[in-house]
């Protein structure tokens, strides 16, 4: 059957499976997707070296961003990138979320080597999938099925595989190229798209939970639009962002609690917006996975905040995102010190 899980099969799910707590893992020789996978900057020995000091934090999940110019233009010899991904972070004993798409950053992806990031901006390089040329041409979306069948019917029966993030912030607001269309147009193609992306993803038959992120509220309740509509119509298990306080993130939980079904937070920790390492004790006894952005500071800049898309920054600016130097180092070292305490406490 290709349907959405019962509420029921959502919860055995939630019962066999350990609290999830991890990061967003981009390698930090990586600006984005493409340079993350890529064959010429793949690197399995820095990406071992960085997963074994997520392990070391107590970290048993990793998501992970994808693209689908990765399946177009290297096919098998990428699914054989992820599986080595795969290998590496179950040799620390870490499980997978795959992100398929994404509506965030530089929408017009280029193949090839990518462009070197700009100094103290965040994610510059980061880019889109689909780009806008497909997004919004509804007559190319059927490029995008092979991508999601090969990807996903690749690790369809695979447990290192937590889940599968079908689209991550589909309508996010483009701030750095003109696109065709405005937020409003984005918001309404990007939910007929991600309805599709449902679809097709079920054609699969996977054995794990299919979600996509919601990450836009009013007074902490999902704001009422078509995407939202469908997000929570077809995610099998329920997955959000929250960049904000103690306070609004526990009004979130018990708004989104009403769902009855698992609750994943996969996106988290702004140091300057309220969101601190701190609250992973609200994750723990709400039982909410909870995966936060970055690990280590990198080609991603994402140490900086987003407002260094319109303004500059010192070098010196307090991190925004991220847990650790390039070396490994704490950034602080009680954050790491609790992260390590409430994953210890976890496992016994």
């Amino acid at each position: 059957m290709n349907e959405r899980w019962s509420t029921t099969r959502a919860r055995e799910w939630h019962d066999h499976a350990p609290w999830l707590f991890g990061c967003n893992f981009t390698p930090s020789y990586a600006g984005n997707q493409l340079e993350f996978w890529s064959e010429e900057t793949f690197d399995p020995v820095v990406i071992a070296r960085e997963l074994g000091w997520a392990s070391g934090l107590g970290m048993n999940v990793v998501r992970v961003y994808l693209h689908d110019l990765l399946w177009k233009h290297d096919g098998e010899r990428f699914i054989e990138r992820v599986r080595t991904f795969l290998d590496i972070a179950e040799s620390c004993g870490i499980r997978s979320m795959p992100v398929l798409f994404d509506g965030v950053w530089n929408p017009v992806p280029v193949w090839g080597p990518q462009q070197e990031p700009v100094p103290r901006v965040h994610n510059s390089m980061w880019v889109q999938s689909p780009g806008a040329e497909v997004m919004y041409d509804e007559s190319r979306w059927p490029e995008l099925v092979s991508y999601v069948e090969h990807v996903l019917a690749a690790f369809a029966n695979d447990g290192r595989v937590v889940a599968w993030d079908l689209f991550n912030e589909p309508d996010q607001l483009d701030l750095n190229t003109i696109v065709a269309g405005s937020r409003d147009h984005k918001a309404e193609v990007s939910a007929r798209l991600v309805d599709e992306v449902f679809r097709w993803a079920r054609e699969v038959h996977v054995s794990q939970p299919l979600t996509v992120g919601m990450w836009e509220y009013d007074n902490q309740v999902p704001v009422p639009s078509a995407l939202n509509d469908v997000i929570l119509n077809e995610s099998d298990i329920v997955s959000f962002h929250c960049y904000q306080s103690a306070d609004a993130l526990t009004g979130l939980i018990s708004n989104l609690a009403i769902h009855d079904r698992p609750l994943v937070c996969t996106e988290w920790l702004a140091r300057s917006e309220g969101s601190t390492v701190d609250l992973i004790s609200i994750f723990r006894d709400e039982r909410v996975g909870a995966i936060n952005w970055g690990l280590v500071d990198g080609k991603t800049q994402t140490r900086f905040p987003w407002r260094t898309w319109w303004e500059q920054v010192e070098e010196d600016e307090p991190w925004f995102h991220e847990l650790l130097h390039a070396d490994g180092r704490p950034y602080d070292e009680e954050e790491v010190a609790l992260l390590r305490s409430v994953a210890a406490n976890e496992i016994e």
